[in-house]
């Protein structure tokens, strides 16, 4: 029987939205990552960083971007004890200039993936998936990094039809 994970980070507070700034009680990619875990049966589990990132969304992103530029890795929480047991790893993350966010790059690295398959979703408001899923690919040396999924931040709440389909193509 084949385990699945859907590990993922996700930004709460201030995020762009619709072309200006909104307050979210829950990020985007925590909405689908919970619809993914809901379809599939399997664990989430957050990754979450040990630096607390700004409030305002605007310095958080210029945060982000000179993590980027400087190929940081944020230190995270925790890891995932078990991660030897899953054979599907959902990864799940917003696009932060035209990627992951680092700490999803920490905590991939943290692990040797080979053998397993791996599908990316990626929350953001218009720029797609960008270049995360090459980057997942050279993280993720030895696993079957499969096409991912991007859905429009705004309207995660509503895009359970378009994640259910995904899901079903991929599994």
């Amino acid at each position: 029987m084949s385990r699945t994970l859907i590990v993922y980070y996700s930004r709460k507070g201030e995020n762009y939205w619709n072309g200006s700034i909104k307050n979210l009680e829950k990020g985007n990619t925590e909405i689908v990552a919970e619809m993914i875990a809901d379809m599939t049966g399997g664990d989430l589990f957050e990754v979450d960083t040990v630096k607390t990132y700004p409030a305002d969304y605007y310095a958080c992103i210029d945060e982000a971007k000179a993590e980027l530029r400087n190929g940081d890795r944020p230190e995270v929480k925790a890891y995932a004890d078990n991660m030897d047991e899953y054979d599907t790893i959902f990864i799940g993350y917003p696009n932060w200039w035209g990627t992951m966010p680092m700490a999803m790059f920490t905590f991939l690295e943290h692990y040797d993936l080979s053998g397993k398959k791996i599908l990316p979703f990626c929350t953001n408001e218009g720029s797609g998936m960008g270049g995360s899923e090459r980057d997942l690919k050279k993280i993720c040396k030895g696993a079957d990094v499969k096409t991912g999924l991007s859905i429009h931040g705004a309207e995660a709440a509503q895009s359970r039809p378009k994640v259910e389909s995904w899901v079903r193509k991929m599994r």
